[in-house]
């Protein structure tokens, strides 16, 4: 087994899909990779910097990638095994809301931004009496597909990337589609914490440390627009404790609408019983709350409930 580095800077990340990109680093199956991407603006985003920074953001350098990693022996058909092995934020963070995006784009126009101190590795403060936990993953990890790009990181591709999915925390392990020789793996767009739904378009967007290991399973037979995921034991529990939750359920025969108005429901609900600014609530909802379809059984309506862990609040 070898181990390499993709570092920040240096042209050894990229910000699209394509398959024509030249590689990062040549390994081998077993191999393992040290990588470090910053947050997802590639630092147009800094600590302290006010709201309207928002606003200016260059999209062509959003999502820094650390890759594309070749992995010698992959082929299409094949399946791209990427197991996590560490994680570790930078000790600084921002979560925000960007005109135009988001779940509830229409009800929240203007740019509004949180910085965050990650610095204690466990949570941190949205308020002296509200604490999140820190849990960090990479928002994007995936590979490049077979069709010529280039292709943006944002939405999901076939070949995943953009995928969000805050449960491929240290421990995990990703099972990807391969579409072209090599696989071409990329990852980072990085979160501290996330909630399932990542509401208001951001997580704690942090800059990372993160260490994976390829494998190659020939013939595993996933599919495009599909991938799939192991945890390890105990990693869905640290919102799931003796203090419960207060979740917010819609219903109706839409499941983008429920989602909304479940998550309207909770931002009311932070404002009346914890005194939260819509904006900071919002942000709350993105961060701890998690979104679960309740039932999609019964037509014509189905249900969304948003989540909201009570441990978060710690008291005064």
């Amino acid at each position: 087994m070898a181990e390499h580095s993709i570092e920040r800077g240096g042209g050894r990340v990229h910000y699209k899909w394509d398959n024509a990109q030249p590689p990062a680093v040549e390994i081998d199956p077993g191999d393992v990779v040290h990588c470090e991407t910053d947050e997802v603006t590639d630092g147009q985003i800094r600590p302290g910097d006010p709201a309207s920074v928002l606003g200016s953001l260059d999209f062509a350098r959003l999502y820094p990638l650390a890759g594309p990693i070749y992995v010698r022996g992959a082929e299409p058909g094949d399946t791209l095994q990427v197991d996590i092995l560490t994680l570790e934020t930078l000790d600084w963070g921002w979560a925000g809301l960007i005109p135009g995006l988001g779940l509830l784009a229409e009800d929240f126009p203007a740019p509004y931004l949180r910085h965050f101190d990650l610095s204690s590795g466990r949570d941190t403060p949205l308020r002296a009496d509200i604490r999140i936990p820190i849990a960090p993953f990479c928002g994007t990890m995936g590979v490049a597909t077979d069709e010529p790009g280039p292709h943006d990181v944002l939405p999901p591709t076939k070949g995943a990337g953009n995928i969000d999915t805050r449960h491929l925390t240290a421990g995990s392990t990703l099972y990807l589609p391969v579409f072209v020789r090599g696989a071409l793996f990329s990852a980072g767009d990085c979160h501290a914490a996330q909630g399932d739904g990542e509401v208001c378009v951001t997580g704690i967007e942090s800059p990372m440390r993160f260490s994976l290991r390829f494998r190659v399973v020939k013939g595993g037979g996933m599919r495009p627009w599909r991938y799939h995921f192991r945890t390890p034991p105990g990693s869905l529990q640290p919102r799931s404790d003796g203090r419960g939750y207060y979740a917010a359920t819609a219903l109706g025969p839409d499941l983008m609408t429920n989602a909304r108005n479940a998550v309207r429901d909770l931002i009311e609900w932070l404002g009346r019983e914890h005194g939260l600014s819509r904006e900071d609530a919002y942000i709350l909802c993105s961060l701890a709350a998690d979104l679960k379809i309740s039932q999609i059984v019964d037509q014509p309506n189905w249900g969304v409930s948003a989540y909201m862990p009570l441990s978060v609040f710690t008291g005064r």
